[in-house]
């Protein structure tokens, strides 16, 4: 069997018990790095407040993957495009947060976030010369402030 067909059937079984009515889909993105897409008609329950659910049903389906994969094997989840917006949207607050930043010569500290949503800005803000970006304070209030670089 495939491993995508592997981590599909792994991720259906687990809604199944779960009793969420997902689709799914799983999608090699490179090397043993695989993205399971699930469709569900209520997805509120399955993201949480700030994905926070999301995050933690992403746990659990890759430790039950890593039974069954080999070493090194990376699964992402995500339900119903949530961080992929959620992805846009970040990468949008940061060029903003920058472009501000850069105009008025002041930084600018954002919300907190969790290290998938800061690794987001920081790499999306890398390539700028006029900004620099560094997360600051103690998880779960760490933030990014970016700065004039």
């Amino acid at each position: 069997m495939r491993n995508e067909e592997t981590i599909k059937k792994i991720a259906e079984e687990f809604f199944e018990r779960a009793t969420f009515a997902v689709d799914v889909s799983v999608k090699n993105t490179e090397d043993a790095n695989y993205l399971i897409k699930a469709k569900t008609d209520d997805p509120k329950m399955l993201i949480g407040q700030n994905g926070q659910v999301l995050a933690e049903i992403q746990k659990l389906l890759r430790a039950l993957v890593k039974k069954d994969m080999p070493e090194g094997t990376y699964i992402e989840l995500d339900i119903n495009d949530y961080k992929e917006k959620k992805s846009e949207y970040l990468r949008e607050t940061a060029k903003e947060t920058a472009d501000e930043v850069s105009l008025t010569g002041k930084e600018k500290s954002l919300s907190p976030m969790s290290s998938y949503e800061r690794r987001i800005i920081h790499m999306e803000l890398s390539a700028r010369t006029d900004v620099v970006t560094e997360s600051r304070g103690e998880d779960p209030d760490r933030r990014i402030v970016v700065k004039p670089a």
